[in-house]
């Protein structure tokens, strides 16, 4: 239901003569005490590692009756918290509409 509300804003359909990685679905999982937004992306060309591979690109962390710390995947490979005590709605929203979490 969460990747439902964001894949049509972050998943486009691949592109014909494909350069570049490009993101083909998203999906949710908890590791720990984090529960971890995830974009698997597609590396078309014929040289690639792997046909695919999973970023985690958003970690809300459960703080206590209903309240989230907010964090985004920075360049340097380490979570940067923006937002604490949010709702889960605040979560969502952010995710969705703030540039910080663009997979």
């Amino acid at each position: 239901m969460i990747e439902t509300a964001l894949t049509p804003k972050c998943v486009k359909p691949p592109p014909k003569t494909p350069k570049f990685n490009y993101a083909t679905g998203l999906s949710t999982k908890w590791a720990g005490r984090f529960f971890y937004f995830v974009a698997t992306y597609a590396c078309p060309l014929p040289d690639a590692i792997s046909p695919t591979f999973e970023v985690n690109f958003a970690q809300l962390e459960h703080t206590a009756q209903g309240r989230y710390n907010l964090a985004y995947m920075r360049r340097t490979g380490k979570w940067h918290q923006l937002f604490a005590g949010l709702t889960l709605d605040e979560c969502l929203k952010s995710i969705r509409d703030d540039p910080w979490f663009q997979p």
